[in-house]
């Protein structure tokens, strides 16, 4: 993976394929790998280039340090872009992602001609700002929590009642999320930044085409919460995919991709007179 020197920090990122380019970033705890399986190859196949990242906290990008703001992790894409050259391009966001590009849409709308916000939020309602905080506690706890339970309740946090319900696809999931444990420490710094203000009157200052997708089954970014970000930018447009939870884009990609790829071959409008 290679490395580029980026406000100060490392950052660890892929590029895959030719064509025009589309920045892929991925929400909390996450690496940039989690595109590899379902959207890398279906934007390649659409004739896409598709780059990812790891943000900070994520080996072998720099340590998010205490102190870290979106404003630092959008500046961060923003700078990887740079680097490589591939602005304007396509952007692609989940979860804290999304928030990391829409603040991204604000500070630098030169580099973007589209984006899709996929699990997004525009402002942390009492239940994302307790999850926040609650993570935020127990990391600081030092408590760890048995691979086996944790897995569990990240199935439960994070997918839909339609793979709940499958046995043979549950298993599945629960194996890769005990093979896989998140360790708390490597991101502490990352586990509030989804506790936003409420930035709605702000994105109408957004000037590039946004496709709002939300995942019906959601019980992070519940699907009104996006729908609230689809009406505060000026032509947003929003669809919501049903059968899926929180990480819908991993439990039914081709729904998803099919959404990305349709909106990305979109006549593209000119932008938007920015608002004061």
């Amino acid at each position: 993976m290679p490395v580029a020197r980026i406000n100060g920090t490392t950052l660890g990122y892929d590029v895959y394929g030719t064509g025009e380019p589309v920045v892929l970033v991925t929400g909390t705890a996450a690496p940039g790998r989690v595109w590899r399986s379902h959207q890398v190859p279906a934007l390649r196949a659409a004739g896409y280039q598709a780059i990812t990242l790891d943000n900070r906290g994520i080996g072998p990008s720099g340590p998010c340090e205490e102190g870290t703001t979106l404003a630092d992790l959008a500046a961060d894409v923003a700078g990887l872009i740079d680097h490589l050259g591939a602005g304007p391009c396509r952007l692609v966001g989940f979860s804290l992602g999304a928030i990391i590009v829409q603040e991204l849409l604000l500070a630098r709308p030169e580099l973007a001609v589209q984006a899709v916000l996929m699990a997004t939020c525009g402002r942390a309602d009492a239940l994302i700002s307790a999850m926040a905080a609650a993570d935020v506690e127990l990391c600081d706890s030092d408590v760890k929590l048995p691979p086996r339970y944790a897995a569990y309740v990240q199935a439960i946090q994070n997918l839909s009642p339609r793979t709940l319900n499958d046995g043979q696809r549950l298993q599945g999931w629960l194996d890769i999320f005990e093979m896989s444990p998140v360790t708390p420490a490597g991101v502490r710094h990352q586990l509030g930044l989804q506790a936003i203000a409420d930035r709605l009157s702000a994105y109408r200052r957004v000037s590039c085409p946004c496709l709002v997708i939300a995942f019906r089954d959601d019980l992070i970014a519940r699907p009104h919460l996006g729908r609230e970000v689809a009406d505060s930018i000026p032509g947003g447009s929003y669809t919501e995919i049903a059968g899926c939870g929180h990480y819908g884009y991993l439990e039914r990609p081709d729904e998803v991709n099919s959404a990305i790829i349709d909106f990305f071959a979109r006549p593209r409008r000119s932008p938007a007179r920015r608002m004061p």
